[in-house]
């Protein structure tokens, strides 16, 4: 326990006098490196995670949080079962889809492409919160008329615009295993844009009538695709629908569709957090060198507070209040200069490229211009916790040195 007497010492220790203003000098350099590397790295954080964030959204916008297929690949009686995805908690809407690979050609081009049969009513109500129709809507896709609407790169690769031809041929499963290919000409009705590369370069959407119709499969679906009110239940809804509908039914969530892209950004933020920690270890590490400086300054102090009855743990106490009080002060000023850029990311940023003439993510190279930013209280306490402890240890070998001061040899000498 610590007592009075023990922290005066500890805290007058803080104060510098003229002989010791180098120390003090290293003592403030130790703190100013805690804070700054404290909120480096809660900055960083957030960052990584606003960009997270924003991947999930743009990934999602139209994939949907989750489907449900047969195990051959297609869904029979599919209304039935989209009544029992709906029916699902947490599950906010569900919409049947018919998906196809294929190729795309123009008289000038040839592509590769992703087809997705929708039904407009339905799809308004998965993917249209997030999708941007540059030109059109989901409600041109009429049953028959063989419409179609085009990712906005993908366009723009065809060259093609709006009441142009283009031609679908896609591979046909037929009885023997075999493929035969299927030519239909279909009408660009619209143009969307995802703001997902994957999207806007290759899928292009067609009625769900017409998707089967190429696929030869008359009123089955190759999934039903669904909404939840949280993200992150996905898996759980998941689970449970597989569990629901039966054996002959398989489900799967976007975190396992996608679970590359954000394995690659948990990898990020642990190798920007390791690299920033260092430079929280290196502010410690002067805690070491000034406190060591410390004790050897006030050798002949320590052994006056020894004669006058303070033991070994006592003196491990005042250098421990001395240290800990450097550390505690640059987490408590990182984590509040942290916090506050964290939050002000989205407004610092636009300053900074107006104030040095340049912009940080061009949107002719990035389809994210803006620099996000999520504050997360778990980062936050974690960092600080970290923080406390490294800082905490640090302060234990200068104040057991300190500790083992032979009074007798330092009042001979001192």
């Amino acid at each position: 326990m610590i007592n009075a007497a023990e922290l005066f010492v500890g805290l007058r220790y803080l104060r510098a006098k003229r002989k010791t203003r180098f120390v003090s000098f290293i003592t403030f350099i130790s703190l100013a490196g805690i804070a700054l590397g404290v909120a480096a790295l809660i900055v960083i954080l957030s960052v990584m995670n606003g960009f997270e964030g924003e991947l999930r959204d743009r990934l999602l916008s139209m994939t949907a949080h989750g489907y449900v297929t047969g195990d051959d690949g297609t869904i029979s009686d599919w209304s039935k079962v989209k009544q029992t995805v709906d029916e699902e908690p947490g599950v906010l809407a569900a919409a049947p889809i018919v998906e196809m690979e294929g190729m795309i050609r123009t008289g000038r081009s040839l592509n590769g492409v992703l087809v997705h049969g929708v039904l407009p009513e339905d799809e308004n109500e998965v993917s249209g919160r997030t999708i941007h129709f540059v030109e059109g809507s989901l409600d041109v896709l009429v049953p028959g008329e063989r419409n179609i609407v085009l990712g906005r790169f993908l366009a723009i690769d065809l060259g093609v615009r709006i009441g142009d031809g283009v031609v679908l041929l896609i591979p046909r499963p037929v009885g023997d295993g075999t493929l035969e290919p299927v030519l239909e000409r279909f009408i660009v009705r619209g143009v969307f844009e995802a703001g997902v590369q994957d999207h806007d370069a290759t899928l292009a959407l067609v009625h769900i009538s017409d998707a089967a119709r190429l696929l030869s499969i008359d009123d089955r679906v190759t999934a039903i695709r669904f909404l939840t009110d949280d993200v992150m239940s996905a898996p759980r809804v998941s689970e449970n629908l597989a569990a629901s509908l039966g054996s002959e039914f398989r489900s799967s969530d976007w975190t396992i569709e996608n679970a590359s892209y954000f394995r690659a950004i948990r990898l990020e933020k642990m190798m920007m957090s390791l690299l920033l920690s260092l430079i929280i270890g290196v502010a410690a590490f002067n805690i070491v060198a000034s406190l060591v400086m410390v004790v050897t300054d006030k050798t002949t102090d320590i052994a006056i507070l020894r004669t006058l009855g303070m033991g070994p743990n006592d003196v491990v106490r005042v250098f421990f209040i001395q240290g800990a009080v450097i550390g505690w002060l640059g987490v408590f000023f990182g984590v509040a200069a942290g916090v506050l850029l964290a939050i002000n990311v989205p407004t610092l940023v636009p300053f900074l490229e107006q104030t040095l003439g340049f912009q940080i993510m061009p949107g002719d190279v990035y389809y994210v211009t803006v620099i996000p930013s999520i504050l997360e209280a778990e980062d936050v306490i974690t960092i600080a916790i970290a923080a406390f402890v490294l800082t905490s240890l640090a302060t234990l070998y200068p104040a057991r040195r300190a500790a083992h001061v032979n009074p007798a040899i330092a009042l001979r000498y001192g």
